[in-house]
């Protein structure tokens, strides 16, 4: 029952953080398909590679470790090294950014596994607790951005940098709760050996990836941002905010 509701919620997720950020960008038709066809491969991947059992293998450290760094690593060369793409996703309204992770409040299923027998030690907890108080509060702080950022800079940075370490955090966790793995320091029970199967491995192989790096673009434009992108930042994107809405 919970791997059905899990998959539901989890393709859900997914597809409105892809509509959302697909409708947001201020780039090409041409440049959108690309877009959407390098997302839809990496999830196709994810969801392969899981299926075939490599998750839950004794190399899976390094898989999951690669399906989790190489997104991260991929953002943070091409938002330094292309100015192009830096400007489109700076240009994304910060509302939009922030209000995506209303779809965390779905960490509740952590719990619930942990209840059902399914995890166990101190990562479904703090991760399912962190992702439900992130997500809840998500509109709130959204809303909060489209009225004065500047006014509203400290409860934004709060914010963020609670539901990035939240999320770092959780991968320590899940990564020493692991039986097997070589990292291993908590033994308790059946651990963290959930998320190497689907549906929830899609959440370390695709949803914390995306996460991380909304949080450092928030970070990044709290921070600052060049005239160009800051002028473009301020025009509607009511596309984009349909569709959460809509959601």
């Amino acid at each position: 029952m919970l791997d059905s509701i899990g998959t539901i919620l989890l393709i859900t997720a997914i597809t409105v953080i892809l509509m959302a950020n697909a409708g947001s960008l201020s780039i090409r038709v041409g440049q959108r398909i690309w877009l959407a066809g390098v997302a839809g491969a990496w999830l196709g991947l994810a969801i392969a590679t899981a299926a075939m059992g490599v998750f839950a293998t004794a190399e899976a450290p390094l898989a999951l470790l690669a399906f989790f760094a190489l997104p991260l690593a991929a953002a943070a060369l091409l938002l330094r090294f292309s100015p192009a793409i830096r400007s489109a996703v700076f240009a994304v309204p910060m509302p939009v950014v922030i209000g995506l992770n209303v779809v965390r409040a779905g960490g509740v299923l952590f719990v619930l596994l942990a209840a059902a027998g399914r995890l166990a030690g101190p990562f479904p907890y703090v991760a399912g607790w962190g992702d439900v108080i992130t997500g809840v509060l998500a509109l709130p702080v959204a809303w909060l951005a489209t009225q004065d950022q500047d006014r509203h800079r400290r409860v934004i940075w709060a914010w963020n940098a609670f539901g990035g370490l939240d999320l770092l955090v959780a991968v320590t966790l899940a990564v020493v709760s692991r039986n097997g793995s070589p990292l291993q320091l908590i033994h308790a029970g059946v651990g963290s050996s959930a998320m190497s199967y689907l549906p929830w491995s899609l959440v370390p192989t695709f949803l914390v990836p995306y996460f991380l790096i909304s949080h450092g673009v928030v970070f990044a434009r709290l921070r600052g941002k060049p005239r160009a992108v800051a002028t473009s930042a301020k025009q509607p994107n009511t596309g984009a905010i349909s569709a959460i809405g809509g959601s």
